[in-house]
């Protein structure tokens, strides 16, 4: 039987960012046979990978890419804040969204089909991906993307890696980037009032509806209430109709006339957004952990 060192578990950790008892495992199966013990982890971790699938992933990163006159914009999600600084995580992100500008896939099945590797791990992305659960522990898994390729030009903006901004327009770069910073900064939902979803505009309408029943209000007076609140909401959540960010003195669509620069639309990503996060109650925990035991004995 080979003698296992710290210096051959410690090789073997930075081959495989594996867990340090993992290394001396999988060293010790294999009898200090280093490319032996990689594929013990190989096998291993990816049945790792497959109990990490479960777990939610509502952190994560926004990223762009540009291949020629197409675009994109993906968020790619993991499980902590702590892997979105991780150089491979981060290199999955950024690969993921050259292919959606290069091949155009379908949805994220044929995303993941696509020729990629990183890491020892391929030959598509998805199995990139799933190397990746392995390697560093934790669910991830690419949310959505949309690839842009209408002719118009692409003026992007990240607001670090949690919020994506992509503006489809004609005209001047600086006022459409400048667009595309107010809209990280105010998140609008429509470029205009007329392209608010009905479903917001009607949310709102309820919300004001009960507020205007709560002042007792004549039914008439009510009624304005309610409208001139709808109104005020459209305002609010239109890029066009919100004052710009810069210079708030004029609205967007004032600014981007100024600079003669149409805007055509927009898609903006923030992480995380509309995923059910679980919170963790330790001392919950830990209470029913202790009454379990308590009825146990």
């Amino acid at each position: 039987m080979a003698a296992i060192t710290a210096s051959m578990v410690a090789e073997l950790r930075a081959k495989t960012d594996a867990p340090m008892m993992e290394c001396k495992k999988a060293l010790t199966e294999a009898d200090g046979d280093m490319a032996k013990a990689e594929e013990v982890l190989r096998v291993k971790l990816g049945t790792k990978a497959g109990k990490a699938a479960s777990r939610v992933t509502a952190e994560g990163v926004v990223a762009t890419a540009a291949s020629g006159s197409a675009g994109a914009l993906i968020e790619v999600n993991c499980e902590t804040d702590f892997v979105t600084k991780n150089d491979s995580f981060l290199a999955l992100a950024q690969a993921a969204a050259k292919l959606v500008a290069e091949h155009n896939p379908a949805d994220v099945a044929a995303l993941g089909a696509l020729p990629y590797s990183q890491d020892g791990f391929g030959p598509t992305l998805e199995e990139v991906r799933k190397g990746l659960i392995g390697k560093i522990g934790e669910n991830m898994s690419f949310r959505r993307f949309k690839r842009f390729a209408s002719g118009a030009k692409l003026a992007t903006y990240l607001h670090g890696t949690r919020i994506g901004v992509v503006v489809e327009y004609d005209g001047e770069e600086t006022a459409a980037k400048d667009v595309a910073m107010h809209v990280a900064a105010m998140k609008p939902v429509a470029l205009t009032s007329n392209d608010v979803p009905a479903e917001l505009i009607e949310r709102e309408r309820s919300v004001a509806t009960a507020k205007a029943a709560e002042s007792g209000k004549p039914a008439d007076i009510a009624a304005k209430m309610i409208e001139g609140s709808v109104q005020k909401y459209l305002k609010e959540v239109s890029l066009f109709n919100q004052p710009f960010v810069k210079n708030d003195k004029q609205t967007v669509e004032q600014m981007l006339k100024a600079a003669s620069t149409t805007v055509k639309g927009f898609t903006l990503y923030v992480v995380g957004e509309g995923i059910e996060k679980k919170v963790d109650d330790f001392a919950a925990e830990v209470a029913a952990q202790v009454a379990a035991a308590q009825k146990a004995g």
